[in-house]
This record gives structure tokens, C-alpha cells and sequence, in this order.
């Protein structure tokens, strides 16, 4: 009687998984939550691994949950014309930028304010102490004026928070110049010319306390 050939029952094959198929399989709103965690350097050299993780790291609501982390949830309700990830990118130029502005005060630098602003007649220029200057010439002679007659103030900037369009952007938040005293409430406006921002409007001003009030 002849025997057949048994064999033995084949081990089910495990495949392992790559992070990348296992990023595939989770679902969007778990992808998003996970790269909500990274910062901005994390994210950036997340896209270059591959291209799933390009496309993940691409994915314009990780780019919302971090501009919400980073920067402010005042914008939530907004489409950005060209995405959320150029849009972080856009808000956190112009905040590089109005970060200058301080070290220039800081400084008391004149060629450095001069070229920060536009050569313009329409750029303003308003002062806590209530000067106002109007056109480039006069703004940057105030400058001067501010600088030889103060030491450098080191201001402690709280609250900023920035709104960008194609060609303009404006930064309002609270300067200290000690953190026990009232903050300068400031707006800084920017416009973008041959590929880089100046300064177009600066306003200054102090909260009066309830002493200080005008009847």
C-alpha cells in the first residue's frame, strides 16, 4: 500500500513591518495627533526620510497643529490661500523679522534701522511718548535722536501674535521693559519688497492705570 507524502503544515509567514506601512495603516486623525508632537526641525526632516513619511509629514493639518502649538489659535477658522505648512513658514519669517526690530533697539543701531525700514513718504512711526514721525527721512532722524539720548532697552516681549498676507504683514504684542512694570502695547507692519520685509508702520503706547485717567 503506498504512502503519500505528508508534508508538514507551512508556518504562517509574518512580514514585518516598516514604519513607514505602519504609519500607512494608521488612520489620518491618529497621524495628525502623532505628528502633532514634533516641532518644526522634527517635521521638516520627517519629509525627507521617504515618501510616505513625506506625505505624512506634508499633510496640511500636522502643519495647522503645529502653527496652533507654536504661534496662536486666534487664526483657527482661516484657509490658508496656499496651505498651512507655507503658512508657518510665512508667520514664522515675519516673527524672525519683528525679532530684529528688538535687537536693533537693543543695539542702538542707526544702519540697521535705516535699512529695516522702507524708503518710503507713506511709513509712520509713533513712539510711547507720543512723537510721531511721518515719511522715511523724519522716522529714521527720530531714531537717531532716540538713540543718542537712551542706553539700549532690552525689551521682554510676551503675547506676540502675527497675521500674514501675500505681500503684507502686521505683529501686535506686549514689550517690558521690566516685567513688575505696565507693557508697551505695540503693532509693527510690515510690507515685502524685492524679496525681503521692511517696516512700514510702528504705534507704541502704554495702558493707562486707572490714576492715570483723563476726565
Amino acid at each position: 500500500m503506498a504512502v503519500a507524502d505528508v508534508k508538514p503544515p507551512t508556518a504562517p509567514v509574518v512580514e514585518r513591518q516598516t514604519g513607514a506601512s505602519m504609519m500607512e495603516q494608521l488612520v489620518p486623525e491618529i497621524t495628525t495627533h502623532a505628528l502633532s508632537y514634533l516641532d518644526y526641525p522634527s517635521l521638516c526632516r520627517l519629509s525627507m526620510t521617504n515618501s510616505l513619511m513625506r506625505k505624512a509629514a506634508n499633510d496640511d493639518n500636522a502643519w495647522k497643529a503645529l502653527y496652533h502649538k507654536d504661534f496662536t489659535l486666534e487664526q483657527d477658522t482661516m484657509t490658508p490661500v496656499n496651505g498651512w505648512k507655507a503658512y508657518y513658514a510665512a508667520t514664522r519669517a515675519i516673527m524672525n523679522v519683528n525679532a530684529q526690530f528688538f535687537n536693533i533697539i537693543r543695539e542702538r543701531s542707526l544702519p540697521a534701522m535705516s535699512h529695516f525700514w522702507l524708503n518710503a513718504d507713506y511709513v509712520k512711526c509713533i513712539h510711547a511718548s507720543g512723537e510721531h514721525f511721518s515719511g522715511y527721512t523724519a522716522i529714521i532722524q527720530g531714531w537717531e535722536l532716540a538713540f543718542n539720548m537712551e542706553q539700549g532697552i532690552d525689551f521682554q516681549v510676551r503675547d506676540v501674535r502675527a497675521r500674514v498676507l501675500t505681500d503684507m504683514a502686521w505683529v501686535t504684542m506686549k514689550a517690558y521693559v521690566d516685567i513688575d512694570t505696565e507693557p508697551f502695547y505695540m503693532t509693527n507692519v510690515f510690507e515685502f519688497h524685492n524679496g525681503r520685509w521692511y517696516m512700514v508702520h510702528h504705534h507704541s503706547s502704554v495702558m493707562l492705570g486707572d490714576g492715570d485717567m483723563v476726565e
